[in-house]
Parts: C-alpha cells; sequence; structure tokens
C-alpha cells in the first residue's frame, strides 16, 4: 500500500478545484426557474394520480 503524503494530496485537490467551471449567474437563473416549473408541473401530476386512485378505491369501498 502507498503512503499518504498530506502535501501531495492537497496539491492534487487544489489542481482539480481549479478544473472546475462555475455556473454564472444567468445559467444558476435559469436551471433554478426550470426546476422550480418542473416542481409544480409534476406536483400537480402527482396530486391527480393520487386523487383519481383515491376516488377508484372509494368507489370500491363503497360497493362492498
Amino acid at each position: 500500500m502507498a503512503k499518504f503524503n498530506p502535501g501531495q494530496f492537497f496539491n492534487e485537490v487544489k489542481a482539480e478545484a481549479r478544473k472546475v467551471v462555475w455556473p454564472t449567474a444567468k445559467e444558476t437563473y435559469v436551471t433554478s426557474i426550470f426546476v422550480g416549473l418542473m416542481m409544480v408541473m409534476l406536483a400537480v401530476f402527482f396530486l391527480g394520480i393520487d386523487s383519481l386512485f383515491g376516488e377508484i378505491v372509494r368507489f370500491l369501498l363503497s360497493l362492498a
């Protein structure tokens, strides 16, 4: 097993951190809006599915 060298480790971490490409403010804003819209759309979709199945179960239970 190779010996652990903390100095070399931190130098490699800094080198990798320099390669990171951060998004611009506009990219972050647009992505946030998109994520918010998708959350709302999925919430409405699952509300509809849940309501539909709830009504089906309620109907089936009323038959018993």
